[in-house]
């Protein structure tokens, strides 16, 4: 698949290399070109940056971003983004005050959703997967799980195969509504570093 990821931080590495490891074409999207030409050639196999600006090329967007700066993302290319298949995978947490901050009965990703073009297809995925533990592909010796959830069947068919293919289980979180328990999964994953020894190199798993 053609996958478009906006951003340059941790999290498109990693979910960068399990997409270059699943031989899929990445374009690496950035405000500085410079910065999205440096990760391209970090990744390899057929990678390449791009300025951030009239066109955002791919059969599935990913805004590897954090959750604040998403908002002013869409509004400035909102256009770009009509039709895609868009992967959030922030989880909207405020570390000044330890918490989720998405509204009560909503999540992040379905704030997210108010403010896109109606024909957008969202789904949530990679919020519970650290950046380091994508770039191993495994913990333990254990293949990764991704949830996703999302309203669109065809988006979700979609991005489950994006991450089957990457070498990845996906694990289907139901509708997008249940973003709401992915997000509080991912704080809880992230609190939890702590007393885990910081490694950043833990995973959630579901086992039989």
């Amino acid at each position: 698949m053609d996958v478009a990821i906006i951003g340059t931080g941790n999290m498109a590495n990693g979910i960068g290399t399990r997409l270059v490891a699943g031989n899929h074409t990445v374009t690496i999207y950035h405000n500085s070109a410079e910065k999205a030409k440096q990760l391209a050639e970090k990744l390899g196999g057929s990678t390449k940056g791009e300025k951030l600006g009239e066109e955002v090329n791919g059969d599935i967007v990913i805004l590897a971003l954090p959750y604040n700066t998403i908002f002013d993302v869409i509004e400035k290319y909102k256009n770009q983004l009509q039709g895609k298949v868009l992967i959030d995978i922030s989880n909207p947490i405020d570390f000044q005050i330890n918490k989720l901050i998405p509204p009560p009965n909503s999540s992040g990703t379905e704030e997210i959703a108010k403010k896109l073009p109606q024909d957008t297809k969202l789904v949530k995925a990679f919020n519970t997967t650290f950046a380091g533990t994508l770039v191993k592909g495994e913990v333990d010796g254990k293949q990764l799980d991704v949830f996703i959830a999302s309203d669109n069947e065809e988006a979700k068919k979609l991005v489950s195969e994006l991450v089957k293919t990457s070498g990845m289980r996906v694990l289907d979180a139901g509708p997008l509504a249940n973003a709401r328990a992915l997000e509080g999964l991912g704080y809880l994953h992230i609190t939890m570093q702590e007393k885990l020894g910081n490694t950043w190199m833990t995973a959630i798993k579901i086992l039989p």
